[in-house]
């Protein structure tokens, strides 16, 4: 954080919070935080991928990690308290050569099956009472050259194994993975706009229902969220009665925590996951890092306005 920013000077800031992140691992955090198992599936290298799976290591999250030559990207998040803006810089995500996609590919499917994990689970394998899986979501933007049929591959994965898919990507990845019949696709709304080519968002989201995807999440900033299912009139709008100051940096990835957490659940209501959606993506504003919400999050649950569309 940083109490104002003047481009072009030096600055002066506290000592940052470090922490394992990306869009799937935000996601792990917050589930397991709210007491739902979670097995997060990334890649790791270089000296930043060490200390991705030191954090990792003591976070408590079962994992499983896939080493990849290139070292793991970092993303520094700029919280002005003047201003109240936050600002983003993302390293360029690595390329990937076609053996670390496979094996990312088969630590899915291994993830799936309830093959070995680490962290939260150290002794191999899932624990005969453990819950099997009931969702598998893909999130993030994927690097330069990346398989153009990869979150497609997920969602065949995971319908294979008798489980939704949630995919919360941008660009072509949201096109290829509504026509692979993703059960919920979870983007803001520039992201839905730039991929289908609409200026009209409720028409943007109707194209990708269109495609294929069950259902569309959508973040609209102050607005709140919209929601939209095929076959069903209309959408959904979950708005609080004032927008919420703070750090909107893991809104979104809170959001897609609640879906998975309520979809693997058998939630099938969709007010109802949008009212979980809504409220744990606006619980993580009042936090300072992504990957966590605030305890008030039932509180901001009962004060959202949910309004037929």
């Amino acid at each position: 954080m940083v109490d104002g920013v003047d481009p072009g000077s030096s600055h002066r800031v506290p000592t940052p919070l470090y922490r394992a992140g990306g869009k799937g691992l935000n996601v792990s955090r917050v589930a397991l935080q709210q007491g739902f198992p979670t097995l997060a599936v990334t890649t790791a290298g270089g000296a930043s991928g060490a200390q991705l799976a030191d954090d990792l290591a003591g976070s408590g999250i079962p994992y499983r990690l896939v080493p990849v030559a290139s070292a793991t990207r970092r993303t520094i998040a700029l919280v002005d308290t003047v201003s109240g803006l936050t600002s983003i810089f993302n390293e360029a995500g690595p390329a990937l050569s076609r053996a670390e996609w496979q094996a990312l590919t088969a630590a899915v499917v291994d993830g799936l099956d309830g093959g070995q994990v680490h962290g939260g689970q150290t002794d191999g394998g899932w624990a005969d009472d453990a819950p099997r899986p009931g969702v598998l979501v893909g999130s993030g933007s994927l690097p330069e050259n990346a398989p153009a049929d990869f979150y497609p591959g997920l969602v065949a994965l995971a319908h294979n194994a008798g489980v939704p898919a949630i995919i919360d990507t941008s660009g072509a990845g949201i096109l290829s993975a509504a026509k692979a019949g993703a059960d919920l696709l979870k983007p803001n709304h520039h992201e839905l706009m730039d991929a289908m080519g609409e200026t009209d968002l409720v028409a943007a989201a109707g194209k990708l229902m269109g495609l294929g995807a069950r259902r569309v999440l959508v973040s609209v900033g102050e607005e709140g969220m919209l929601a939209f299912e095929t076959g069903r009139p209309g959408h959904l709008q979950a708005k609080l009665p004032a927008p919420l100051a703070g750090n909107p940096t893991g809104a979104g990835d809170a959001a897609v925590a609640a879906t998975a957490v309520a979809i693997a659940s058998g939630t099938t209501d969709l007010r109802e996951i949008l009212r979980l959606a809504a409220s744990w993506g606006a619980a993580a504003v009042l936090m300072p890092g992504a990957g966590e919400i605030s305890p008030r999050h039932a509180e901001l649950a009962a004060q959202l306005i949910i309004t037929d569309h």
